[in-house]
């Protein structure tokens, strides 16, 4: 089942600021939301004040995350613009603050260079960037000089988009990695994100889902970010604060396709799915070929 990505359970290191490093492939990795925003399609508000957002990373911690994703601007669709400002007001405390937490790994959801600088200096090891390093292409010389890692997302927001969805992908991509290298990133500091749900309705997000393990053609570890997205609400009829079980399915799915870190809401239902996915992954692996 598993022979088609059995190099994405290969052990690699993806390498962080600080010093700081995630061993990946064997055991998938999942990183926590955390959003410091009054608008975001799910849980607008419910971390807004740094006391809440803080308190909020560290629970999130401890029921099992290996980092915490703070961002500061809601990238729903539709969602107000902020000013840069404002976003660094927002998560710069909260990154200050937990900083210097024991084992507690941060990564920051912006695609401003500038914001991705002080939040770096703030304590932070990896920079998210829903526009793949191709909004603001100085956000890959400050990770690089910071040595930190970068999830490069795609997205086909505000751009003609190719016909074929992991053609596209491809495109997206070698345009992002070709900014990430002329910046001096270093291959292991790089995940690549196929942006699940980002201009993309619930046929092309199945597709994706279906045709996950020709991006590890890319050669870099995968992250999907499906949580509460609103193809599992058409897929399920559920309202966003309901599609944890849906969500923990497309984990499932997508770690035996080979995705090494999931972007999720919901740490503790997500980790129980891919306990038993990983589980599989490694009877799978200890099998030799021609058993049974």
């Amino acid at each position: 089942m598993f022979t088609a990505q059995d190099t994405a359970f290969e052990p690699r290191k993806l390498r962080l600021a600080r010093g700081a490093d995630m061993d990946l492939g064997p055991r998938s990795r999942i990183m926590a939301i955390l959003n410091v925003t009054p608008d975001s399609f799910s849980d607008g508000g419910r971390y807004e004040a740094t006391e809440a957002a803080i308190a909020g990373a560290r629970a999130m911690h401890r029921e099992g995350a290996d980092i915490i994703d703070i961002g500061g601007e809601s990238t729903r669709p539709g969602a107000e613009p902020v000013s840069a400002i404002e976003e660094q007001r927002r998560i710069l405390p909260v990154i200050e603050a937990l900083a210097n937490d024991p084992g507690l790994l941060i990564s920051v959801d912006t695609w401003r260079a500038e914001t991705a600088r002080l939040a770096l200096e703030a304590g932070c090891h990896m920079i998210n960037d829903v526009w793949g390093l191709q909004r603001e292409p100085e956000i890959a010389r400050i990770a690089a000089g910071q040595g930190a890692a970068v999830a490069i997302m795609h997205t086909g927001r505000e751009r003609e988009v190719l016909a074929d969805p992991v053609a596209d992908q491809f495109a997206w991509f070698a345009a992002s990695l070709d900014i990430a290298r002329q910046a001096g990133l270093a291959d292991d500091r790089i995940l690549l994100d196929p942006g699940f749900g980002f201009a993309k309705d619930a046929d092309l997000n199945l597709e994706l889902m279906v045709r996950f393990g020709e991006l590890h053609r890319l050669g870099f570890p995968l992250l999907a970010g499906t949580s509460r997205k609103r193809f599992i609400g058409t897929l399920t009829g559920r309202d966003a604060e309901e599609r944890d079980a849906g969500t923990a399915a497309t984990s499932v799915a997508l770690r035996l396709l080979g995705a090494a870190v999931f972007r999720v809401h919901n740490v503790a239902f997500n980790k129980d799915g891919l306990a038993v996915a990983d589980a599989m992954v490694q009877s799978s692996r200890k099998r030799e070929p021609g058993d049974g």
